[in-house]
């Protein structure tokens, strides 16, 4: 057993809890990152992600974007509903940004932030141990403990400040989230096509759930929504048949499509932690705090506004873990929490159906959202900066 004080201890080293480290790497605080996969391990996740302007700001004052491989930009948002008049377009330049958003695959994001920490003993007051499973967490009083397992032997550590950041799985046992399934799950590829539009973003919407064109490379990634069972079918269609599919579900908007990847699926729902403090010296940040339907593209870009506000809060704090300090960041965090779990999930809710009343009601909407420029503002800046931006 071997016992170490920090002032931080960030559970998990995927991009969130990377990110917390790297806000804080200019402080005086010592922080310690937990994380489960060996070092320099390569991520197996294949989805891609789409990054928000205002994450990218974010990535900068990291020192990470710069670093970034094979992104794409998203200079205009297309939005639509199948079968029904009325569409809204975004476009970057009616919003004074150069662009709205970034697609870029999940991996080259994680070995971006992972190479910016600090070497295993390169002398630098941030510690990354890989290869630790951490076994339990528990809140005293004036600090955190942690135990993990490492190299088969027990091992426990102390922290002012214990983050978890490892997705939600170390405390649901203990505090079980709330949870919604939306009966849906999305399917991710790659597509190529006749038509691409460079720089442009699709979100249709459909009575099965939204279906989203992400421009990336020489086409685009796709991450269309099912019920569960449709989803699993469409792993198993041939590629000619599910190409003719999507050019069914989506129109020619793009010409046909061409060629499709190999394909992914993952069930769809909004879990969310009852608490972002659930115990003393202990918050929770990113998808152990909320995970939301990709719809929008929200999840993530709230996760690294979760990361960076956190480490404000930790350099403001005269004392790390209290229960002052940890009321000061739910409060800081609430207003852009609430918003973008409430857009997300009002957005499945509203246009997964065909009820006719309210399709004519959608319709409506998006048009009303395209001719009123004050309404396209504020749509953008929730989807680029939170409801904080």
């Amino acid at each position: 057993m071997n016992d170490s004080m920090y002032d931080i201890a960030i559970i998990g080293g995927g991009p969130v809890g990377a990110a917390l480290a790297l806000a804080l790497r200019a402080s005086p605080l010592k922080v310690c990152v937990l994380e489960s996969r060996p070092a320099k391990a390569p991520s197996t996740d294949a989805r891609a992600l789409a990054i928000s302007y205002g994450s990218r700001l974010l990535l900068e004052r990291l020192g990470v974007w710069d670093k970034l491989q094979d992104v794409s930009a998203i200079r205009a948002i297309h939005i639509s509903q199948k079968q029904s008049f009325g569409r809204a377009l975004l476009r970057a330049e009616e919003l004074n940004v150069p662009e709205l958003g970034y697609v870029l695959p999940y991996p080259a994001l994680q070995d971006a932030l992972t190479d910016a920490l600090p070497a295993p003993g390169a002398g630098s007051d941030i510690h990354t141990i890989y290869g630790a499973s951490v076994t339990h967490l528990a809140g005293k009083a004036g600090h955190a403990v942690i135990g993990y397992r490492l190299d088969g032997a027990e091992h426990e550590l102390s922290a002012r400040l214990a983050v978890v950041a490892d997705g939600g799985k170390l405390l649901a046992e203990q505090y079980p989230p709330e949870i919604h399934d939306y009966g849906q799950s999305a399917l991710i590829t790659h597509v190529t096509c006749v038509a691409p539009r460079v720089g442009t973003a699709f979100e249709r919407f459909t009575s099965q759930g939204p279906l989203a064109l992400l421009p990336y490379k020489d086409g685009y990634e796709i991450v269309w929504t099912a019920p569960h069972q449709r989803a699993q079918d469409m792993l198993g269609w041939t590629d000619a048949q599910f190409l003719s599919e999507l050019h069914s579900h989506f129109g020619d908007r793009v010409g046909e499509f061409l060629t499709v990847g190999n394909r992914t699926c993952f069930p769809l729902g909004l879990k969310k932690a009852p608490q972002q403090t659930p115990m003393p010296h202990v918050a929770l940040l990113g998808n152990a705090a909320q995970t939301l339907h990709p719809v929008a593209g929200q999840g993530f870009n709230m996760g690294l506004r979760d990361a960076w506000e956190l480490a404000q809060e930790i350099r403001d704090a005269q004392t790390l873990g209290t229960n002052e300090m940890l009321a000061a960041y739910r409060s800081r965090r609430r207003l852009d929490r609430e918003a973008g779990i409430r857009f997300t999930d009002s957005l499945v809710r509203l246009f997964s159906n065909d009820l006719s009343l309210l399709s004519a009601a959608r319709a409506a909407s998006l048009t009303a959202l395209d001719c009123l420029p004050f309404a396209k503002k504020f749509v953008a800046k929730r989807m680029m900066f939170g409801a904080n931006g």
